[in-house]
């Protein structure tokens, strides 16, 4: 039985006990001045008929500074567990450590489209691009094709424009959003999911969060807080083409501490761990793709002359490694608990987890499962 599905349901709701201290919303938005927007399209029944649908597909974006300052460059740093996938923009954050401008999320063959919206609603924001006049945007995508008409290429301009125009702070949609729309994940209906961790770094609270689009794994991997749910689920997927990853995550991490680009990268890297608590090993198939990102500094970090740095000392960022890994879990069973049973293409349907079916299999384990 699923729950109601008026209401928005998320791992805690259902009693789920993960580690660490979350932020006011546990969502990428708690690092202060981060917003988050989505374009959901669904539409059309039956078999596919490329360019016209069904399509169960969008997109999602990410400022990392918001719409007011989001051509001011943060740092940055990126991780590829698996490289079956395409995140633009990431050869200058690695020669650099820098970018500027949103983060966006959809489909595998709407990367171009999305880049090229991204390039000119950064262009007409009017901002001072110097030192340089060209624009890097990073546009990070996972496959939709077992439920959308990929092929069609639905997602148009004008959906990116309003992903970002409608983004803002505060509660993070997830499930069948933006780019997660068409997602399944272990074989269950995935997408968008997100969470945040407050840690403490000598005298000061710091905030590590992570936003993913799950689309990622075969159904006998999924572990959840270690108990092998896959593995136990009495139904099996309804997926044809079981037996092979063809999946991919995109993990974006933020996080308020001042950070350097190489600290940010051992972020990234940390993410795969998130990932991988939750059962995959990161298949064949699978683009599994992390950028982390600090908002501490500020525009200062591309000025003439000299710049300054402030950063935290290696020796301190267990905290932050540990927040990271316990956010990128709990956003990936975020994302499945929201996420809603699609019909797609062709008449595919991929179902929702079952909500008391796994808190039954939950207590058996003796994990805490109880909705709150």
């Amino acid at each position: 039985m699923r729950s109601d599905e008026s209401a928005p349901v998320r791992a805690r709701d259902l009693g789920l006990a993960f580690s660490g201290r979350p932020g006011a919303f546990n969502a990428l938005t708690d690092v202060a001045g981060v917003e988050v927007g989505h374009t959901t399209l669904i539409r059309g029944e039956g078999p596919v008929r490329v360019g016209i649908g069904p399509v169960r597909t969008g997109v999602s974006v990410v400022l990392p500074r918001g719409k007011a300052r989001a051509m001011e460059p943060v740092r940055a740093g990126f991780y590829a567990l698996n490289g079956n996938g395409e995140m633009t923009g990431t050869h200058w954050i690695e020669e650099a450590g820098v970018f500027r401008g949103p983060v966006a999320l959809t489909n595998t063959h709407s990367v171009g489209l999305v880049h090229h919206a991204l390039v000119r609603w950064m262009v007409e924001t009017g901002a001072d691009r110097r030192p340089y006049p060209w624009l890097l945007p990073v546009v990070a995508e996972t496959c939709d094709g077992y439920l959308n008409d990929m092929d069609g290429l639905h997602v148009t301009e004008a959906h990116v424009r309003d992903a970002l125009e409608t983004a803002d702070t505060g509660r993070v949609g997830e499930g069948n959003v933006g780019g997660g729309t068409g997602m399944v994940c272990y074989e269950f209906k995935g997408g968008i999911g997100s969470a945040s961790r407050l840690v403490q770094i000598g005298t000061k609270e710091h905030c590590v969060a992570a936003l993913v689009q799950a689309n990622m794994g075969l159904r006998p991997w999924l572990r959840i807080l270690g108990v092998p749910v896959g593995a136990e689920w009495n139904d099996p997927p309804t997926r044809d083409g079981a037996g092979r990853e063809q999946g991919s995550i995109v993990v974006v991490v933020a996080t308020d501490a001042p950070l350097l680009s190489g600290q940010l990268k051992r972020l990234a890297r940390r993410a795969a761990l998130g990932v991988g608590r939750t059962g995959t090993p990161s298949g064949d198939g699978s683009g599994d793709l992390f950028l982390a990102f600090s908002t501490a500094a500020d525009a200062q970090l591309e000025a003439d002359g000299l710049c300054r740095a402030d950063h935290l000392p290696h020796h301190v960022l267990d905290p932050l490694f540990e927040g990271v890994v316990d956010a990128v879990e709990e956003s990936i069973v975020n994302a499945l608990v929201a996420a809603r049973t699609m019909q797609g293409r062709d008449g595919r349907c991929v179902e929702a987890i079952d909500h008391e079916a796994l808190c039954t299999l939950m207590r058996a384990h003796g994990s805490l499962c109880q909705k709150t």
